[in-house]
């Protein structure tokens, strides 16, 4: 069995205050949860309105399955308007 990490560094241009932040973010956790099966927190940044930092956390027990599920999240991210990926980490455990 296998556990990866990812963390995402996000930066959210169009973000005028907290509020909308936390309803762009609040989509985008939800939009993640449903389609792959992880779990996502928001873990760094939460008094800035235009940076984010979400965790996302993954187990299988194959690690390519694993891996390719992870990429396919960050593809997801990468495809969401109003969200730029300024850097990422995957770690496996």
């Amino acid at each position: 069995m296998a556990a990866g990490i990812l963390s995402i560094g996000l930066y959210l241009p169009g973000n005028s205050s907290l509020k909308e932040k936390r309803q762009v973010l609040q989509s985008l956790k939800m939009k993640l949860g449903n389609k792959f099966n992880i779990s996502v927190a928001e873990t760094d940044y939460q008094d800035l309105r235009q940076r984010a930092e979400l965790t996302v956390a993954a187990v299988s027990s194959d690690m390519n399955l694993l891996r390719n599920e992870l990429n396919r999240v960050l593809e997801t991210i990468e495809l969401r308007d109003g969200v730029e990926i300024i850097g990422h980490d995957i770690e496996f455990i």
